[in-house]
């Protein structure tokens, strides 16, 4: 008995470490894409509240928190707002399976892979409980895009996946890091594990189609159609005030900042140094791991930046007509190569 409450005990301090640890980057990244944003648009962002503009994140968490809470009087109310909460819980209980180190993860679970999988399913769910609630046109028609857009993209996701899998040869996402240790630089070239082992080499246009994906999946632009101000104003959240937005901005921040994470676990080595050698390899791993998501985050905010919007019938075209035809050939290539090489794990 004794031991099991200390095991709960242990849970409950390392998941409620997570959760702050999250928030206080996922905040940080906020203020980094703001800031790319603007740097792009040669202007200087948020740089009043706090030296460089350091605190702005939380002085618009507070402003949100404070705010009147307005719910529409034909609205369903207890859907209305749960809506926000199943957005937020979702995105944040995703992160208790990945790795941001060796060994360094909330649930060490060999299926790290399909629970992720499965909670990125269900994320859509907030959305389309929140837009539906809301009793208003622009934000059911803005749930419905929501939902086409994720479930049609989560497919070539789905695909990008399996080709890491077989590489890999595990569905653990520990196992799948350690497993890019060892490839193409190690084995052909016989150089020290570095990045030419990384899976982005082999798997260069099945990281690409990941990453489009990525940006689709989460609602960034030049794929935001679900809040396309010029459409829809704000979408699935326009009739959402103070704390029901903020948590939804969260669960969206939240969901951007694991697909980056995953990116970096799938095809960038994960907390992996560049060069297996002095001094690089004398840095943490978690070092790398932070490294390696700002990057892709920082991918993130400028596409964000510099690529105009889609069309919807230019969005649904890519994924079914481009990314999924090709993902589904990608899968039998590595699958043949792998085999007939013996490459197989």
């Amino acid at each position: 008995m004794t031991e099991l409450l200390w095991t709960l005990f242990l849970i409950v301090v390392e998941s409620l470490a997570l959760i702050v640890t999250l928030l206080i980057v996922v905040a940080y990244l906020i203020l980094m894409d703001r800031k790319v944003w603007a740097a792009v648009q040669m202007r200087r962002g948020p740089n009043v509240v706090g030296p460089w503009g350091l605190f702005q994140s939380f002085a618009d968490f507070l402003k949100f928190v404070f705010k009147e809470q307005v719910i529409p009087d034909g609205a369903n109310k207890g859907i209305f707002v749960i809506a926000p909460l199943v957005t937020s819980v979702l995105a944040i209980a995703a992160w208790a399976v990945v790795p941001v180190a060796d060994g360094w993860a909330i649930a060490k679970i060999n299926v790290g892979i399909l629970y992720l999988f499965a909670i990125s399913s269900l994320m859509v769910y907030g959305i389309i409980m929140g837009g539906w609630a809301s009793n208003s046109k622009y934000p059911f028609l803005s749930a419905l895009r929501s939902a086409a857009q994720m479930v049609s993209y989560e497919v070539s996701i789905g695909f990008v996946i399996i080709t890491v899998l077989l590489c890999a040869g595990s569905l653990n996402l520990n196992d799948i890091v350690i497993a890019q240790k060892s490839g193409l630089g190690s084995s052909l070239l016989r150089l020290p594990p570095s990045f030419l082992d990384w899976y982005f080499i082999p798997l260069f246009p099945m990281f690409i189609v990941f990453f489009v994906s990525a940006l689709a999946e989460t609602n960034r632009p030049p794929f935001d159609l679900v809040e396309a101000e010029s459409e829809l104003v704000a979408g699935f959240m326009v009739e959402y005030s103070s704390t029901g937005y903020l948590l939804f901005m969260l669960g969206e921040y939240v969901a951007i900042t694991l697909m980056c994470a995953m990116t970096a676990i799938l095809f960038l080595g994960g907390w992996l140094p560049i060069v297996d050698l002095p001094p690089f390899n004398w840095a943490p791993g978690i070092f790398w791991f932070l490294g390696k998501l700002l990057l892709v985050f920082f991918m993130f905010a400028m596409v964000k930046a510099i690529v105009p919007r889609y069309r919807y019938d230019q969005l649904m075209r890519l994924g079914w007509k481009v990314f999924l035809p090709l993902s589904i050939a990608w899968v039998a290539l590595t699958a043949g190569v792998l085999v007939a090489f013996g490459w197989a794990p």
